[in-house]
């Protein structure tokens, strides 16, 4: 268990219409010029964005994994532990935010490549 940067940074830069940046002074990855991710420098962690509900959620059953700050408070997403991260349990999400954020047609293509291999 545990993921880094990098790790994250090849899972994300493999899917179509993804690109890194930076955002808040931190490295960013964009899809449709959305953040989907970006990595805290202070806490060196991931932060996910997700509905407040399923980040109550995680909070609540493994806040050894997971956290949050004042300042991340009203926002919905959390902070992953990167060294206590599941690298499954992240590149699920990351494909469910991937999904939710990049255009019906690069989805519909992706679905039907994924369906060919």
């Amino acid at each position: 268990m545990a993921v880094n940067l990098d790790e994250i940074r090849k899972f994300l830069l493999s899917l179509p219409d993804v690109s890194e940046g930076t955002s808040w002074d931190a490295v960013s990855f964009k899809v449709n010029k959305k953040v989907i991710l970006f990595w805290n420098p202070k806490y060196d962690c991931p932060v996910f964005k997700m509905p407040f509900d399923e980040r109550d959620f995680l909070l609540e059953i493994d806040s050894e994994t997971f956290f949050t700050t004042d300042h991340h408070r009203n926002f919905p997403c959390i902070l992953g532990r990167a060294d206590k991260l599941d690298k499954e349990w992240v590149q699920n999400k990351l494909m469910q935010i991937w999904c939710a954020q990049v255009s019906k047609k690069t989805l519909k293509d992706f679905d039907n490549k994924k369906a060919g291999d």
